[in-house]
């Protein structure tokens, strides 16, 4: 089984992980898992903490020379900015972050406590863990990508841009939609047969963990609500060279909790990021009086990164399911095993 656990605040020392399960003879690219991790600090909107940061992820066990040894991998992206002893309290919680939820759940006094590990800097650390996987999935030429679909409800990049501009001038923040795409899953991953072994439920959660994103749709997602059955489902067509196929992928790839061979494609809403430059109304929770919410360094709009951050969590679900299928022990019996497995389904 493939897993991992992931920690670090912030503004504390370093942000690390340890993913299990991943099986040895991989060849890994340090130098692919920090192209996916400057592709996270990159995109119109940033703020000023990008400027201070150049993620560079280290991994300190589960290697030997650069391959994997099929033991744990633990790797550390170190932070530049770690004085969080430092750093000042904050005592009037932000509307639309974790912090006064988290101060009422663990009994604290200063949202500085809860805000650190709630920070969306823990995506780094996702990231790396998620660049591993896509260097795994390449070997079955497995490849995910994301693109922006809106910010603010505009389509057309210089209105996405006007419209981020105009948030930037108003001291404000902005959200929008991104599309993750995964091409090459085969059929087959994934199960009906208890509800948290379903594709879509591992994907669908996975998209959901990356703090800010309130909605996600797989395939037509809400728009399913607009058709007739005929209008929206795949017909199924077989010839010998491609096998079983569909001309058209309203379903996303997804049918009945498994992959059904076409193109995973998954959209996701991305809120406004929650530290606004002009705060909203909050309470001073040591007066109880009222306060505008706690002004942080953040971004203006995240919705590209939020995109890298989604490919991660996606290739992560995929290269799980993956390895439960054809075996997790070494690349060479995973790789017969899934080459068996494509030559049975095609002539099926």
């Amino acid at each position: 089984m493939l897993r991992y656990l992931s920690a670090g605040e912030s503004h504390g020392k370093a942000l690390l992980a340890i993913l299990d399960g991943m099986p040895a003879g991989l060849k890994v690219d340090l130098s692919k898992i920090n192209q996916e991790l400057a592709r996270r600090q990159s995109g119109f909107g940033r703020g000023q903490r990008m400027k201070i940061e150049k993620d560079r992820s280290q991994i300190l066990a589960g290697l030997r020379g650069e391959r994997t040894l099929g033991s744990p991998i633990a790797l550390l992206i170190e932070n530049k900015d770690s004085g969080i002893d430092k750093l000042k309290k904050v005592i009037c919680p932000r509307p639309g972050h974790a912090d006064l939820a988290g101060l009422l759940q663990y009994g604290v006094n200063d949202a500085r406590d809860v805000l650190e590990r709630a920070s969306a800097r823990s995506t780094a650390i996702t990231v790396a863990i998620g660049a591993l996987c896509k260097i795994f999935l390449d070997e079955f030429r497995i490849r995910i990508i994301s693109k922006v679909v809106s910010v603010g409800g505009e389509i057309a990049p210089g209105d996405m841009s006007r419209k981020i501009k105009q948030a930037i001038a108003a001291q404000d923040t902005i959200g929008g939609v991104f599309q993750m795409i995964a091409s090459g899953v085969p059929a087959g991953l994934g199960s009906y047969a208890q509800w948290d072994k379903r594709l879509d439920t591992s994907l669908s959660a996975g998209i959901m963990s990356i703090p800010g994103v309130k909605a996600v749709g797989v395939g037509l997602g809400f728009g399913y609500a607009l058709r007739f059955g005929s209008q929206c489902h795949d017909p199924i067509y077989y010839n010998k060279n491609r096998g079983f196929f569909r001309k058209t992928n309203n379903a996303g790839g997804i049918e009945g909790g498994i992959s059904n061979g076409e193109d995973i494609v998954l959209f996701a809403c991305m809120k406004p990021i929650s530290t606004l430059g002009r705060p909203l109304d909050s309470v001073n929770i040591a007066t109880k009086r009222p306060a505008k919410g706690a002004i942080e360094r953040s971004d203006t709009c995240v919705v590209e990164s939020a995109g890298v951050v989604a490919e991660a969590v996606c290739a992560y679900a995929l290269s799980g399911v993956l390895l439960d299928k054809f075996g997790s022990d070494s690349m060479p019996d995973i790789k017969n095993n899934y080459k068996h497995y494509l030559r049975r389904i095609k002539i099926s």
